[in-house]
């Protein structure tokens, strides 16, 4: 029989999460296009990272019939959240974002499954692309990185809300996506985590 969950954090309701939840408000707008093999996934930062921003959204799914009529809601300049040749760095924005609040469409799911969005939104093309700055370094210990300056979902985005919006912190974002990853850190133990995962970025 499966375990009880947290109806809102979604965890093992011994391990629940919401206490470590924030509640906090940015000017920046952020929308996260969930691919729906991440929903299950076991460090499902994205959800997370919706709870604890009151101003951004998470949808699920492959194709966003909805996405036209969101990015043509006035207030905000909108901006596509992940690298490429013609992405520009998050610093280059921070001028505009005080001028008119930004709004950041974030992808999230394997590289692969990413790009797979993008090709299936062909809107987000459209958008400008902008990029954190490099030398990143996650905390998510449990992956090994595909390239260097690789971020999960919730990092990206509480460093480019950290650049966009500096005179506020958004540290208390990370709070359950630590909590989350020493928990499986714990229940693989020890040894196994330092065996397998100790020279990991």
């Amino acid at each position: 029989m499966p375990r009880p969950r947290c109806e809102r954090c979604a965890r093992p309701l011994e391990h629940c999460l919401c206490a470590l939840i924030p509640s906090l408000h940015s000017r920046t707008q952020v929308l996260i296009l969930q691919h729906p093999s991440e929903v299950r996934h076991a460090l499902n930062t994205a959800s997370l990272l919706a709870l604890g921003l009151q101003n951004a959204e998470l949808w699920v799914g492959e194709q966003f019939e909805q996405l036209a009529a969101y990015l043509a809601q006035p207030g905000y300049r909108s901006y596509l959240l992940f690298p490429g040749e013609a992405a520009q760095p998050l610093t280059a924005v921070r001028q505009e974002a005080d001028q008119m609040p930004v709004r950041l469409v974030v992808p999230d799911g394997t590289w692969r499954k990413a790009r797979k969005l993008l090709y299936l939104n062909p809107l987000l093309a459209n958008l400008p692309r902008v990029t954190l700055p490099p030398g990143q370094q996650s905390r998510y210990r449990l992956r090994k990185a595909p390239m260097e300056g690789s971020l999960s979902t919730i990092e990206a985005v509480t460093a480019a809300l950290q650049l966009l919006e500096p005179e506020q912190s958004f540290a208390a974002l990370l709070q359950p996506f630590d909590a989350l990853i020493e928990g499986q850190i714990r229940a693989m133990g020890a040894h196994t985590f330092a065996r397998n995962h100790s020279n990991k970025t």
